[in-house]
Protein backbone atom coordinates (compact mmCIF):
# COMPACT_ATOMS: atom_id res chain seq x y z
CA UNK A 1 0.00 0.00 0.00
CA UNK A 2 2.73 2.45 0.83
CA UNK A 3 4.85 2.06 -2.29
CA UNK A 4 1.44 2.55 -4.47
CA UNK A 5 1.08 5.60 -2.54
CA UNK A 6 4.28 6.82 -2.86
CA UNK A 7 4.80 5.17 -6.98
CA UNK A 8 1.59 7.96 -7.01
CA UNK A 9 2.95 10.49 -5.59
CA UNK A 10 6.06 10.52 -7.15
CA UNK A 11 4.16 10.45 -10.83
CA UNK A 12 2.02 14.25 -9.74
CA UNK A 13 5.78 15.47 -8.44
CA UNK A 14 7.01 14.58 -11.63
CA UNK A 15 5.06 16.66 -14.05
CA UNK A 16 7.03 18.88 -15.88
CA UNK A 17 4.35 21.46 -16.05
CA UNK A 18 3.79 21.89 -12.92
CA UNK A 19 7.39 23.38 -12.34
CA UNK A 20 7.02 25.80 -15.61
CA UNK A 21 3.92 27.47 -14.34
CA UNK A 22 4.97 29.41 -10.87
CA UNK A 23 1.46 30.79 -10.07
CA UNK A 24 0.02 26.79 -10.27
CA UNK A 25 -0.68 26.13 -6.59
CA UNK A 26 0.90 22.88 -7.26
CA UNK A 27 4.50 24.15 -7.12
CA UNK A 28 3.96 23.91 -3.46
CA UNK A 29 3.32 20.02 -4.01
CA UNK A 30 6.36 20.27 -6.03
CA UNK A 31 8.54 20.70 -3.27
CA UNK A 32 7.24 17.58 -1.23
CA UNK A 33 6.49 16.74 1.94
CA UNK A 34 9.01 16.19 4.58
CA UNK A 35 8.40 13.48 7.85
CA UNK A 36 10.91 12.73 10.55
CA UNK A 37 10.68 9.04 11.99
CA UNK A 38 11.10 10.42 15.95
CA UNK A 39 12.09 7.14 18.07
CA UNK A 40 11.69 4.34 14.91
CA UNK A 41 7.97 5.21 15.24
CA UNK A 42 7.20 4.27 11.41
CA UNK A 43 3.71 4.10 12.30
CA UNK A 44 3.14 7.74 13.84
CA UNK A 45 5.41 9.00 10.77
CA UNK A 46 2.79 7.39 8.30
CA UNK A 47 0.04 9.21 10.15
CA UNK A 48 1.53 12.30 10.47
CA UNK A 49 2.49 12.21 6.55
CA UNK A 50 -1.15 11.43 5.95
CA UNK A 51 -2.48 14.02 7.71
CA UNK A 52 -0.21 16.76 5.45
CA UNK A 53 -0.88 14.83 2.36
CA UNK A 54 -4.90 15.54 2.92
CA UNK A 55 -4.07 18.87 4.31
CA UNK A 56 -2.13 19.60 1.18
CA UNK A 57 -4.51 18.53 -1.27
CA UNK A 58 -2.35 16.02 -2.46
CA UNK A 59 -4.45 13.46 -1.43
CA UNK A 60 -7.21 14.71 -3.46
CA UNK A 61 -4.69 15.28 -6.78
CA UNK A 62 -3.74 11.16 -6.04
CA UNK A 63 -7.68 10.31 -6.02
CA UNK A 64 -8.26 12.74 -9.32
CA UNK A 65 -5.38 10.72 -11.27
CA UNK A 66 -6.44 7.39 -10.40
CA UNK A 67 -7.36 5.48 -13.74
CA UNK A 68 -9.44 2.58 -12.64
CA UNK A 69 -13.10 2.50 -13.31
CA UNK A 70 -15.61 4.00 -10.33
CA UNK A 71 -18.74 2.28 -9.77
CA UNK A 72 -21.69 3.82 -10.07
CA UNK A 73 -22.38 3.99 -6.55
CA UNK A 74 -19.15 5.54 -6.22
CA UNK A 75 -20.02 8.29 -8.22
CA UNK A 76 -23.28 8.80 -6.57
CA UNK A 77 -21.96 8.66 -3.06
CA UNK A 78 -19.26 11.23 -4.18
CA UNK A 79 -22.04 13.66 -6.26
CA UNK A 80 -23.74 13.38 -3.25
CA UNK A 81 -20.84 14.61 -0.81
CA UNK A 82 -20.27 17.24 -3.44
CA UNK A 83 -23.79 18.68 -2.90
CA UNK A 84 -23.47 18.70 0.27
CA UNK A 85 -20.73 21.07 0.16
CA UNK A 86 -21.91 23.26 -2.05
CA UNK A 87 -24.89 23.79 -0.05
CA UNK A 88 -22.96 24.41 3.23
CA UNK A 89 -20.71 26.77 1.38
CA UNK A 90 -23.96 28.63 -0.33
CA UNK A 91 -25.70 28.50 3.55
CA UNK A 92 -22.74 30.23 5.25
CA UNK A 93 -22.11 32.74 2.03
CA UNK A 94 -26.06 33.61 3.05
CA UNK A 95 -25.40 33.74 6.43
CA UNK A 96 -22.06 35.96 6.65
CA UNK A 97 -23.98 38.61 3.68
CA UNK A 98 -26.54 38.36 5.78
CA UNK A 99 -24.20 39.41 9.37
CA UNK A 100 -22.54 41.93 7.07
CA UNK A 101 -26.02 43.90 5.98
CA UNK A 102 -26.98 43.81 9.60
CA UNK A 103 -23.70 45.48 10.53
CA UNK A 104 -23.68 48.03 7.62
CA UNK A 105 -27.67 48.69 8.74
CA UNK A 106 -26.57 49.30 12.35
CA UNK A 107 -24.13 51.98 11.46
Amino acid sequence: MISSVMKQVSTIFNRPNVALNPLNWELQQWRGIRVKVRNNNLDQALFLMQRKMQSSGIERLIKREQLHHIKNSEKRVLARKILERKIRSQELARKLKSILIKKVRGL
